[in-house]
């Protein structure tokens, strides 16, 4: 069924919400090279005294080192995705398996669709009929205000319904 056209099928607000990461793939690689080449300059001496098992060991710091970003970069695949029409509410969670796992709210506008911001570790959750769910749980405190204040304003809007335009002129 093909809803372009309909003002009722239009979204109101839509978003994608991902985890933070302060570095870069490139800027992970680079500490790696340089936490490696700083390995190496601390393990000489040990490997000069004879003491070659130490290398392996602080070989065994640069492997865990890099598996540690690899599975901190992983998890950086998940996302939400957050929809508001007129009709509906749809939130969207994927895993960074893409395991996806999708809530429908029906008339987002309606009394029984609230945002709340005070559960119990802070995140903020959509409440529905009794159904919370959390949404951006990754996010950081001022993500999180700015997503519930866009979200309350998407949830008015939807409330006032759909906008049909007119054009008064020609008598339409």
């Amino acid at each position: 069924m093909d809803n372009r056209g309909d003002p009722a099928a239009d979204r109101i607000y839509t978003t994608r919400l991902t985890p933070y990461r302060s570095m870069t793939p490139r800027a992970i690689r680079r500490f790696i090279i340089g936490f490696c080449c700083l390995n190496l300059v601390l393990s000489t001496p040990f490997f000069i005294m004879g003491a070659w098992p130490v290398v392996g060991f602080m070989g065994l710091d640069v492997l865990a080192l890099y598996i540690a970003f690899k599975i901190n970069f992983r998890s950086a695949d998940a996302y939400e995705t957050v929809e508001v029409t007129a009709l509906e509410l749809v939130l969207a969670k994927v895993t960074a398996r893409g395991q996806r796992e999708v809530w429908r709210f029906n008339r987002p506008g309606c009394g029984s669709n609230r945002i709340s911001t005070t559960n119990s570790h802070g995140a903020g959750a959509l409440v529905s009929r009794g159904q919370s769910i959390e949404v951006g749980a990754f996010l950081g405190p001022e993500q999180k205000a700015a997503l519930a204040r866009d979200l309350v304003r998407a949830l008015a809007d939807a409330r006032r319904g759909p906008r049909f335009e007119q054009d008064y002129r020609s008598g339409v």
